[in-house]
């Protein structure tokens, strides 16, 4: 059985905890965390692999565009 190499954008937050949150947002509910950049990488990718054995849906990766962090008001709740 020939294997196929995929390649997905992961999105890595760090939490108030100093906790490193990774997700991959093309597969659902495929996320996971660590300690360690190292540790949550290793993680993420034993996540995809586990989403992509348990959906056997075909999975078609989307083209990495980039990143922008917006800022926006918030009404105050009094």
């Amino acid at each position: 059985m020939e294997k196929q190499i995929l390649d997905f954008n992961v999105f890595i937050e760090q939490d108030e905890d100093g906790i490193y949150v990774a997700r991959a947002p093309e597969i659902k509910g495929c996320y996971t965390q660590g300690k360690t950049l190292q540790e949550v990488l290793e993680r993420i990718k034993e996540a995809i692999e586990v989403c992509l054995e348990a959906d056997k849906e075909e999975v078609n990766p989307m083209r990495f565009v980039g990143i922008q962090r917006v800022q926006v008001e918030r009404p105050q709740i009094i």
